[in-house]
């Protein structure tokens, strides 16, 4: 029996041994299930809260939550783009509205056309050459302008500027647009490009100098600037432009006879939507002025402000 019985006490123990080995490997599988439970849980909260900068500061420096880590990273590298791209589409709506604001542009004919549909059509331009010449003349013409609530470029020479800057002057604070015609009135066409950027970058200098603002139309003189001329002009901001309707008051002789109804004839022979016309700072040009914006007015033609037109940025 005492055999027998330390048998049985010995099968009981062995069995006893075998339980107490199973528990330690089923609690280990058990809570390693736990912690990727966890982990998963962890996880997901983190990426829940990304977007908060206190966990992602707690999180910071622990092993345990690399992946989080870079799971903030990229996430925050993505807002930046996101960010990129928002600032991008700002920029993109800023340059957008600007260009928005400009009711029209030259084609390349020069003449006014609208940027979209519904914008008035009948307009035309009006530009004056060659000054600034005398303040008499330049008041008369603009006195005439003012009473037509218009607006007209005048397109200056530097070395007239060199002479009388308090002309050029005049015109600005009278609320007038001042172009670009070169220094020298000379054609550019075939002139070297130092020479071209001389002829018009001085002009800019003397121009922003005298009344803080430069230029932002040039007309090339005799209407021959080139590819030079294009060229250097679109590297300054400049729109270039030549006209589309000529007055022919540069051809009228002092003594001639009807300069006034010679001149009327030649712009509305011409006339149609979009005119840009060409008319200089000479005497007969001022005198017909009134006639000549009272017939246009007549035939339903508006007096485009220049300001509402495109021009190019510059570098």
């Amino acid at each position: 029996m005492g055999t027998k019985t330390a048998a049985i006490l010995f099968t009981a123990c062995l069995l006893l041994s075998a339980c107490t080995a199973t528990k330690p490997e089923s609690a280990a599988t058990s809570n390693q299930q736990d912690s990727v439970a966890s982990d998963s849980g962890n996880s997901a909260k983190d990426q829940s809260s990304v977007s908060s900068p206190k966990s992602s500061s707690k999180q910071a420096g622990s092993d345990d939550h690399n992946s989080a880590g870079k799971t903030n990273a990229q996430a925050g590298k993505t807002n930046a783009q996101n960010d990129k791209t928002s600032e991008s589409n700002e920029t993109g709506a800023a340059t957008s509205a600007t260009t928005n604001n400009k009711m029209y542009h030259l084609n390349k004919a020069y003449n006014v056309i609208p940027n979209q549909q519904g914008t008035e059509k009948k307009v035309v331009l009006l530009t004056f050459d060659d000054g600034p010449k005398e303040a008499a003349m330049i008041n008369k013409i603009i006195d005439v302008l003012d009473k037509h609530k218009a607006k007209a470029i005048f397109f200056v020479n530097g070395y007239r500027v060199k002479e009388h800057p308090e002309l050029l002057k005049l015109i600005h604070d009278r609320g007038q647009p001042i172009g670009n015609h070169s220094w020298d009135h000379i054609v550019l066409k075939n002139r070297s490009e130092p020479e071209v950027k001389k002829q018009i970058e001085s002009v800019q200098k003397v121009v922003n100098d005298i009344t803080g603002q430069a230029p932002v139309f040039f007309r090339p003189p005799h209407g021959a600037g080139g590819d030079v001329g294009r060229k250097v002009a679109k590297e300054n901001g400049l729109l270039y432009m030549t006209w589309s309707v000529g007055s022919l008051d540069w051809t009228m002789k002092k003594n001639q006879p009807n300069k006034t109804e010679a001149l009327l004839k030649n712009v509305t022979e011409q006339l149609h939507p979009g005119s840009n016309i060409l008319m200089h700072e000479l005497p007969w040009t001022a005198e017909a002025l009134d006639s000549l914006l009272i017939r246009l007015e007549q035939k339903g033609y508006q007096l485009v402000d220049p300001q509402s037109i495109e021009v190019p940025a510059s570098k």
